[in-house]
């Protein structure tokens, strides 16, 4: 069975009904205290732990783990926000037809691919383990060496 174009269009629909209900939720999120913004603001500094330039090893490592979390979250609301963007401008080019999408509207959905896909690289390249240093060398020395 072919589908024409009909079938597109029920599908954009879904899609543009979804959207609202994404933004509806979306916007929800960032009036909460959930917010990006909002949690972007929400620091504590390193004298809130234990006083100011008290030696104190436990409260240096909480407020390095406090940071690092807190940095982690800034970074996945900024990145969910990115997410959302990008998938409603491809709803939008999908409803219109990406030959009537305007430049600026195909500028930012390529910049939040390539930002998307650099995270992705990025997030990979940590995930792999190290390799020692002169590891192709050992590994030769171990082939000569038979």
């Amino acid at each position: 069975m072919a589908k024409g174009k009909g079938d597109l269009r029920k599908g954009v629909g879904a899609l543009e009904e979804f959207q609202k209900k994404v933004n509806a939720l979306l916007a929800d999120l960032e009036s909460s205290p959930a917010g990006k913004s909002k949690v972007a603001e929400q620091t504590v500094s390193r004298n809130a732990f234990s006083g100011h330039n008290a030696s104190f090893a436990e409260a240096d490592g909480l407020y390095a783990q406090y940071n690092r979390v807190h940095e982690s979250l800034v970074a996945l609301s900024k990145s969910l926000g990115e997410q959302i963007e990008y998938l409603s401008l491809g709803v939008h080019a999908a409803a219109v037809g990406f030959d009537n999408v305007d430049d600026d509207t195909r500028r930012r959905f390529y910049e939040i691919q390539a930002h998307m896909d650099a995270e992705r690289d990025k997030a990979a390249r940590a995930d792999e383990p190290a390799k020692p240093e002169n590891a192709d060398k050992q590994y030769d020395a171990g082939w000569a060496a038979e």
